[in-house]
């Protein structure tokens, strides 16, 4: 289907109160919450252009998912620091420190990880300017931009 754009994705949660408040403090903002189907959904980007949804699973074992968050280069180098403000760990990834965003160098794009509450793998990714580099292994952003 060339040309489609991923809308939605949704994350299950032990605790949809807790997942709420953890990604209000991203910066998400709640658009529907269903206490009926204990559900939350929050739009992303401008004018509605994407969706993520939490589902509570109490009775049922989480399964543990990956979503990544596209941002600009710039915004991106706000992000550790943004996420450290808010108490919120990033984690090693690559056999890198989490110093600095890591770069992806086949893409290229560089990222930062860290983990939601219940253990989801989130993502804050920017593209990067430039020709791939898929020889080379993940390194850190500051190396990459030597390379250029």
């Amino acid at each position: 289907m060339q040309g489609a754009k991923l809308y939605e994705a949704h994350l299950n949660s032990s605790n949809l109160e807790r997942s709420i408040k953890f990604y209000e403090n991203l910066g998400f903002k709640v658009a529907y919450t269903t206490e009926h189907r204990k559900a939350a959904f929050f739009f992303l980007g401008e004018n509605k252009e994407h969706m993520m949804g939490i589902w509570e699973t109490k009775d049922t074992p989480i399964r543990k998912n990956h979503i990544a968050f596209s941002v600009s280069p710039e915004k991106l180098r706000g992000i550790i620091p943004f996420l450290t403000e808010k108490e919120i760990e990033v984690r090693e990834s690559f056999g890198l420190s989490p110093a600095e965003p890591i770069v992806h160098t086949w893409m290229p794009a560089a990222s930062i990880y860290f983990y939601d509450p219940d253990g989801h793998s989130l993502e804050y990714i920017s593209i990067l300017e430039g020709e791939a580099k898929p020889h080379l292994n993940p390194m850190h952003l500051s190396e990459w931009e030597k390379l250029s």
